[in-house]
């Protein structure tokens, strides 16, 4: 179907905005390098796969379907629009991604496999802080695999957890042990909450529950472990009100912008954005992609920060880089 002409042309608009701006002045720091970003969540993949299609970022609108019919598995607008984002051609991802961490001058929490983290290790030297969880291949990695992994294999952040998509509340007590290890050995922790399924998660995750993406469902983990540090990936969005409730209840809160910057029509990912700002959080709103499949996702990413006018210069470099910085303990004089 062909989208009504006002979506397009807000699309390309976007493009001008957007996208534009950001890599102009990139492209134009020949003589010295960007101002470092980081990103706090960052998937390890090793190719696009398959079965990946060109994607149109910022979404108008999440279509419904008919279950009398074959569902598409994600509920996205058809629409055209500029910028497109391509996946990589075969075997290219990894390079094409670790050169725009070179261009952007990006260092990534990456998470995955111990053995799929290392390959990124290897890929970008000096940009990546690893992380891995607690499960693999369906199941729970043994409690004494991880201590090994934060302990002595040089782990730094504990995700990412993705309780939700199993409709398990992260207060849950079934997990609590590892949350008791990342409080023992004060390792940061990185818990899906919010977004996911890209509007057809009845159709593909059958377990998945909005309900447990309540930012309120971490109140008994953190009374239980009041030490531990938190990152609430997706900034557990849509639920602004419950999660600045928890933002404002609990300091060693944070979270993380990523998969929402990019899904979600851009006037609702600015005003969200906006509210955790104007709520007085500003200091704890960090950048992510969730990186996955398109190579150019980090720059257009970054690109929403850095045209969004709400916020000053000052709260754009806190939300890229100081805040994160803080969050993860990263000494300021060690920035590329």
């Amino acid at each position: 179907m062909t989208p009504p002409l006002r979506h397009v042309t807000r699309r390309l608009a976007c493009a001008a905005i957007c996208l534009a701006p950001a890599a102009v002045s990139y492209a134009q720091n020949t003589s010295r390098q960007a101002p470092p970003v980081l990103d706090v969540h960052f998937h390890a993949m090793d190719d696009s796969g398959p079965t990946a299609v060109p994607m149109c970022p910022n979404t108008s609108r999440f279509t419904a379907s008919d279950p009398a019919t074959k569902e598409a598995t994600n509920g996205w607008a058809q629409e055209e629009c500029t910028p497109k984002l391509y996946p990589a051609a075969k075997g290219e991802y990894i390079k094409d991604v670790v050169a725009d961490m070179e261009r952007l001058n990006v260092t990534a929490v990456v998470f995955g496999t111990p053995e799929s983290v290392r390959k990124w290790i290897d890929a970008a030297p000096g940009r990546v802080i690893p992380g891995t969880g607690f499960e693999a291949a369906g199941a729970r990695v043994p409690l004494d695999q991880l201590r090994t992994s934060f302990a002595k294999d040089g782990f730094k952040v504990m995700g990412e957890i993705g309780l939700q998509y199993q409709g398990v509340s992260p207060s849950d007590m079934s997990v609590d042990q590892y949350f008791a290890l990342a409080e023992e050995l004060d390792i940061p922790v990185a818990i899906h909450m919010g977004t996911g399924g890209s509007g057809r998660s009845n159709v593909t995750r059958s377990t998945f529950r909005g309900s447990m993406g309540n930012p309120l469902l971490l109140e008994e983990l953190l009374a239980r472990h009041p030490k531990l540090r938190v990152q609430v990936m997706h900034a557990g969005y849509p639920m602004i009100d419950n999660m600045l409730t928890l933002l404002q209840a609990n300091s060693h809160v944070y979270v993380d912008l990523a998969g929402l910057i990019w899904s979600y029509p851009l006037k609702e990912v600015n005003r969200y954005i906006e509210r955790l700002v104007d709520g007085g959080f500003g200091d704890r709103v960090m950048f992510g992609t969730d990186q996955l499949v398109w190579p150019k996702l980090m720059a257009y990413s970054i690109s929403i920060i850095q045209n969004a006018d709400y916020l000053t210069p000052e709260q754009k470099r806190d939300i890229l880089y100081n805040n994160a910085a803080r969050f993860l303990r990263i000494d300021p004089k060690s920035a590329k």
